[in-house]
């Protein structure tokens, strides 16, 4: 799909070089850091939505399942 959009001039200067570095189009680059943006921000509502569980509930452990975890490493070595 062809978008239109408008960069500061320092950045579209910036990202031609990482082109022509890169020896990829402009597109590819803008493709794979929007790309790259969209992934980091996916990442970021996963844990806010994580977060919002935990405020809501306890994350600790039973007092018998921790128990039986401590007894299940008491004779380990580290």
């Amino acid at each position: 799909m062809k978008v239109a959009i408008s960069v500061p001039n320092p950045v579209f200067k910036a990202a031609e070089h990482l082109a022509r570095q890169r020896k990829v189009s402009r597109s590819q680059l803008y493709s794979e850091a929007l790309s790259a943006y969209l992934g980091s921000r996916g990442a970021d509502a996963v844990t806010a939505k994580l977060n919002a569980v935990y405020d809501a509930e306890s994350s600790g452990l039973d007092d018998v399942l921790a128990h039986a975890q401590l007894r299940s490493v008491a004779d380990e070595t580290w």
